[in-house]
């Protein structure tokens, strides 16, 4: 199998390099090459390099930011998976494509299923629906993997700033009121592997059969408070902290450009019957990961 990775600079697609190496040949495509917020280039690129498949971990990020530049965020977040997906249709391809729990409002008080209808309250998660949305429209094979609160021990992500601000500052102040289920990048590449090895023997019938959307994220849930406060009792870097005190508080308190859903936790059942996959509390994933570090 030919597989084109974008977004391989990032937390899931630095990941998804070595992981997506058991299913065949992995032609990893930078900005350079592929400019997600050019629709040319994109298609000159994969009429290139031909594909079995795409694996688009490649997103605009940036939620505040977003707020700010709300045409770059749907060229790269919501257009651009609609002409992969495109492209992978002419070719007879697949597409896996990540998304969000930002798709959702909040309102709910338990986990989001597949089948809850999507209300995203910010742009970044309005421009992910729109790529869900774009994908689905194609009608081209294709897996859409929400996930959420994604971490790891590379890049950006809220786990690097806490152990980064706990060396600087005596106090921290996080947001209690959020919740959701923080995910390790590594599990995400590593369930994406897993889901995809039986269709190396019939790709067409595995994605007739098991192709769609699905939430893939960590078991269990937490507020980022909660999170912060497992990542300062696993971590074993505690002998070079300055922090004394870490101190919970309100979205209302911690003003931002964009709004967050105040409960985005995904239910993960589906994935977990469809695929035969045991997926881990977020706090045992945590301690593997620091433990690790």
């Amino acid at each position: 199998m030919k597989i084109l990775l974008t977004g391989v600079t990032g937390q899931v697609g630095w990941e998804l390099q070595r992981t997506l190496m058991t299913l065949g040949e992995v032609i990893p495509v930078g900005r350079e090459q592929m400019n997600l917020a050019q629709p040319d280039t994109i298609r000159q690129t994969i009429r290139e390099i031909k594909p079995n498949l795409i694996v688009n971990a490649a997103a605009y990020t940036a939620v505040d930011q977003a707020e700010l530049e709300p045409d770059l965020a749907m060229a790269i977040n919501g257009i651009a998976p609609g002409v992969m997906a495109e492209e992978a249709k002419h070719l007879g391809a697949a597409i896996v494509h990540y998304s969000t729990d930002y798709v959702f409002d909040g309102t709910k008080s338990t986990g989001y299923t597949e089948n809850d209808p999507a209300n995203p309250q910010n742009i970044y998660g309005k421009t992910k629906l729109a790529a869900e949305e774009a994908i689905a429209s194609v009608g081209v094979d294709h897996l859409i993997l929400r996930t959420s609160w994604v971490y790891g021990l590379r890049g950006k992500n809220f786990l690097l700033t806490m152990q980064r601000l706990a060396k600087e500052r005596e106090e921290i102040r996080v947001v209690d009121d959020q919740i959701g289920a923080p995910t390790w990048s590594r599990l995400i590449a590593e369930v994406t592997a897993q889901i995809l090895l039986p269709s190396l023997q019939n790709t067409a019938d595995f994605f007739a059969r098991k192709g769609g959307l699905y939430h893939l994220t960590s078991n269990g849930k937490t507020s980022w408070y909660g999170f912060a406060q497992e990542i300062f009792t696993y971590d074993l870097q505690q002998n070079e902290r300055k922090l004394q005190r870490l101190i919970p508080i309100t979205s209302e308190e911690y003003p931002s450009a964009a709004t967050r859903p105040a409960y985005s936790l995904l239910d993960n059942i589906k994935l977990s019957h469809t695929f035969k996959i045991v997926i881990p509390d977020w706090q045992k994933i945590l301690d593997l990961v620091l433990a690790s570090s």
